[in-house]
């Protein structure tokens, strides 16, 4: 299990579909089994470790039909610390976090080599994350050219709705995993298309507490926050808000009906985190879009290399 975290060891994996597999970067398993043309959902590689999983979790990957699912985790963080002092504990936390931060290093110089501007959305489970990237890129994919890397526990229901927009996405599956690592992000943005001069979001798996410490090589965090789930999250979670640069309150057309106190929800949040943006919007109404589009220009006129559009 992450001695960071605690999850215990899942099946973590990224899905395409082979029509977008077409298009992606050639990258062949040193095995020679060609990954942009795996026809059907069992054509899985499993990593080299001890076979310890059960079957079933193979049998949830061949159910995607049609799709091809990798086993991205060929070295992931399934440590037991039972038994484990307190002092090794947090050693191997911290030779897991420097791995991380590593490859997240060589990531971040990826993306800007590439050109990309790329963000991590973080929220808790609900909060809306998926809906208001559906809205966001089915607007900002008229000016900008965008990529999606989706992270959740099982299914790929998010990547496919962000795929019926025309947005191309990869899914990662963590199973058990709480959160996105660097190395996930590596493989994942690999079998995207070409995204020279674009924007990636990466929506991090639905938990205020890990994704906070597992640097992806973004150039910010995003939290979203919903109104329906109260105000005290900033002080709940300060890592979380306290690692993001902008705060998004999702579902303000809700505020009213369940008595939501946006005034103390910032005070609180600039309590944890002096210096963060907060911005209202509904994924529903589209209210407040224009801010966020407006902010997100900021970051683009901001990077070192600034990323081209295709404004029309």
């Amino acid at each position: 299990m992450c001695s960071i975290c605690g999850c215990s060891e899942g099946v973590p994996s990224t899905e395409r579909t082979h029509a977008q597999g077409a298009h992606a970067n050639g990258h062949r398993h040193a095995h020679g089994h060609d990954l942009d043309h795996v026809h059907t959902g069992q054509g899985v590689h499993h990593s080299h470790r001890p076979h310890r999983r059960r079957h079933h979790d193979h049998n949830h990957q061949r159910a995607h039909g049609g799709r091809a699912l990798l086993d991205c985790a060929a070295d992931p963080a399934g440590l037991t610390v039972a038994g484990m002092s307190s002092e090794r504990v947090i050693q191997i936390g911290r030779d897991i976090l420097g791995r991380n931060d590593r490859i997240a290093a060589d990531n971040r110089a990826r993306f800007l080599a590439d050109d990309m501007l790329v963000f991590n959305l973080v929220s808790s489970p609900g909060a809306g994350k998926t809906s208001l990237l559906v809205r966001a890129v089915s607007e900002l994919k008229r000016s900008w050219q965008l990529g999606v890397i989706e992270g959740d526990q099982q299914t790929s229901n998010d990547a496919e709705r962000i795929r019926a927009t025309g947005v191309p996405a990869i899914q990662i599956n963590t199973g058990k995993g709480c959160h996105l690592d660097a190395t996930m992000v590596s493989e994942a943005y690999r079998r995207l298309p070409p995204l020279n001069h674009g924007i990636l979001f990466i929506e991090n798996v639905g938990n205020l507490v890990c994704p906070a410490a597992f640097d992806l090589g973004e150039a910010c965090k995003i939290v979203v926050l919903s109104t329906t789930e109260g105000e005290d999250k900033p002080l709940k979670y300060p890592e979380m808000f306290a690692a993001s640069s902008l705060m998004l309150i999702n579902k303000i057309d809700l505020a009213r009906l369940v008595d939501f106190d946006l005034d103390q929800t910032v005070e609180y949040a600039r309590r944890v985190s002096p210096g963060i943006e907060v911005l209202t919007v509904s994924a529903r109404t589209g209210e407040g879009f224009a801010a966020l589009y407006a902010w997100i220009g900021k970051q683009v006129a901001g990077q070192t290399h600034p990323v081209g559009g295709t404004a029309r």
